[in-house]
């Protein structure tokens, strides 16, 4: 499998994990899969982290100061894998970053806070393909 499609495969598998958390994705699967093959992994610096076996169990994107996307295979989740890859992205980009979390998230908006994210902003979600109420959280050194 090459690279956009497994992480293609963990986004998806992650956000259909999630749900009812977030809502359900705007795209089919087919689409999400173009979208990391022709954008994500061309654009934006994309870190994986693989277990032993092989297979991608966790996915950041970073754009920008943004964290775009951060996602951990589910059965993975708990190990402190999603925590390394925000370390990682912090001291990418040490001026700090941002990311946008759904308000409905409420493991996720705990996760962040942990690792030092505030809320910086609420809207409802007009902004967003989902059009679901979300939260900006910023992060700064």
């Amino acid at each position: 499998m090459d690279d956009a499609a497994a992480c293609a495969d963990l986004y998806l598998r992650s956000r259909d994990a999630a749900v009812p958390r977030v809502p359900p994705l705007a795209h089919d699967a087919d689409d999400v899969r173009r979208w990391m093959a022709s954008h994500v992994l061309r654009t934006c610096e994309t870190w994986v982290v693989e277990d032993d076996d092989g297979p991608i169990v966790a996915l950041m994107v970073l754009s920008g100061d943004s964290v775009e996307q951060l996602y951990v295979a589910p059965e993975t989740s708990g190990r402190g894998v999603g925590g390394t890859l925000l370390e990682l992205a912090k001291e990418r980009r040490p001026d700090g970053l941002e990311l946008w979390v759904f308000q409905t998230n409420a493991p996720a908006i705990r996760f962040y806070e942990r690792h030092g994210f505030v809320e910086a902003e609420r809207t409802d979600g007009a902004g967003n393909e989902e059009r679901a109420p979300d939260i900006r959280m910023t992060w700064e050194r």
